[in-house]
């Protein structure tokens, strides 16, 4: 709903982000227009955006069978499956992220300039998508450190184009924070601090238990292979399972050895590679946080993981082709299954129970109470201004038309779409809930107070067994400004 609200004007940046998200979503509204499920498609297309770059990395490491198998193992973390519905900063970063990570490694490894290019440019949109990418871009510099690379001249060169173009880049941005007194760095202050050393601990743990519970999926996917390849083994189909394959045999006691795990049998600069760039973004996010009292969000945690299936690759060995087949059936079998349990949970079953969520929320109830309070104080004049904040606002805005826009929190400077002073000079639309993700700022409720017109409805949540919420409008009229040039 955020990157709705905001999408309705480009600007170099907002007050909680910087602005790239906002623009793929704006994009996208020219082309398909604003609905509830276009959010729900972006993030899908970021999310399978994000695997092909994994895949692109792992046949940079691997042969792009396993490079497959490792890509199927992240897919269906929480991260790639049901959190990838959720267009957000996290989520729209994936790609830019795991893009770097490959630009990276081609770079570091191939010293070709147009890598070191490519790397600048995508790590300058990483970061015009959200300024934790340098948490990604500080464990490239330990793994320059680790691998010994940063003795080569040539490296630091590399490392010089890439700066340069990453700071072309960021630049209009960089001037947009001046201009703006680094609004969004303030936002990500205000969101790391604890009220004390101990919430700090307890969010570090609630972290660590969320980030386990968003990898589950993969670590059943693993355990579904690892139990039918004890069963079979390599035997796949068109091999009887009588007939054995080759193997290589214990030269002393003439059984057959257990084959390597693909992780095993990738070369020792790989795997450095791979646990350098994949591991030193989450410890260090979490020593930082030890050392610093601040909390942890789960939802941060979205870019830490994106290598975590070529960890899985440990457990894995066997026959390429035969391997491969079976983690695609299971995995397509996972995906299924968390996608029909999803939508039966969020959809019909959260219906019949009055489960109160944003999947059931009544953003069309809302917004034709809306129009219709607009209507009888304002005949003839369309709604254009809804002043609430953004998740309630931005369904009545949605569900009215294009040409409505959100004055969040009657504040100018997070609604930069109105020039300062003007939002209100045609009239507009207050509202605010108690019960329904919509209380009000003390402006919004100043407003409130002053119309001349206001009132209370109540709409059902989520079906007849749901609880009610409640919507609290106010109409203000227009000015005598709405009819000046």
């Amino acid at each position: 709903m955020e990157e709705l609200v905001w999408a309705v004007s480009l600007e170099w940046g907002y007050t909680k982000h910087p602005p790239l998200p906002t623009w793929f979503m704006h994009l996208a509204i020219q082309g398909l227009g604003a609905s509830v499920w276009l959010p729900f498609l972006m993030g899908q297309i970021f999310s399978a955006l994000g695997l092909w770059f994994v895949w692109k990395l792992g046949c940079e490491l691997t042969t792009p069978h396993r490079a497959l198998m490792a890509t199927l193992l992240v897919s269906v973390t929480a991260y790639f499956s049901l959190r990838g519905t959720i267009y957000n900063h996290n989520t729209a970063q994936l790609w830019a992220i795991t893009a770097s990570i490959w630009l990276f490694y081609r770079a570091t490894h191939r010293q070709r300039w147009r890598d070191w290019a490519w790397l600048g440019l995508v790590a300058g949109l990483a970061m015009l998508t959200k300024y934790s990418a340098l948490i990604q871009f500080a464990a490239f510099f330990l793994y320059l450190l680790a691998s010994g690379l940063w003795r080569q001249a040539r490296i630091w060169r590399g490392i010089g184009l890439a700066t340069l173009i990453f700071l072309v880049v960021l630049s209009p941005h960089g001037l947009w924070l001046v201009r703006h007194h680094f609004e969004p760095l303030f936002y990500a202050e205000t969101s790391l601090q604890a009220a004390s050393r101990l919430q700090a601990l307890l969010s570090l743990w609630d972290f660590l238990l969320d980030q386990l519970g968003r990898l589950s999926p993969m670590l059943v996917l693993g355990g579904l292979w690892t139990v039918w390849y004890r069963r079979r083994a390599d035997h796949g189909p068109g091999q009887a399972a009588n007939e054995p394959l080759f193997q290589r045999l214990d030269t002393a006691t003439g059984a057959p050895l257990r084959p390597a795990s693909y992780w095993a049998q990738l070369d020792a600069d790989a795997r450095r590679f791979l646990l350098w760039t994949g591991l030193a973004p989450v410890a260090s996010t979490l020593l930082l946080s030890l050392a610093l009292g601040s909390k942890l969000e789960a939802s941060w945690g979205s870019t830490f993981f994106v290598l975590a299936g070529f960890y899985g690759l440990a457990w894995m060995r066997g026959l390429d082709s035969v391997q491969l087949r079976r983690l695609l059936i299971l995995t397509a079998a996972v995906q299924i299954l968390m996608a029909v349990s999803y939508a039966l949970a969020r959809g019909p079953i959260a219906q019949a129970v009055g489960h109160a969520s944003r999947s059931t929320y009544p953003g069309p109830a809302l917004a034709a109470h809306a129009v219709a309070h607009w209507q009888a104080h304002q005949p003839g004049r369309p709604l254009r201004v809804v002043v609430a904040n953004t998740w309630l606002g931005g369904n009545i805005a949605l569900h009215t038309g294009q040409d409505t826009r959100v004055y969040i929190d009657a504040s100018d400077a997070e609604s930069p779409w109105f020039a300062p002073g003007t939002a209100l000079a045609c009239g507009a639309l207050v509202a605010w809930s108690d019960d329904g993700r919509g209380r009000p700022s003390a402006e919004v409720r100043r407003l409130y107070d002053a119309a001349p017109w206001k009132g209370r409805d109540e709409i059902p949540w989520s079906g007849p067994r749901g609880r009610r919420i409640d919507l609290n409008w106010a109409v203000l009229p227009a000015t005598k400004d709405c009819l000046k040039p």
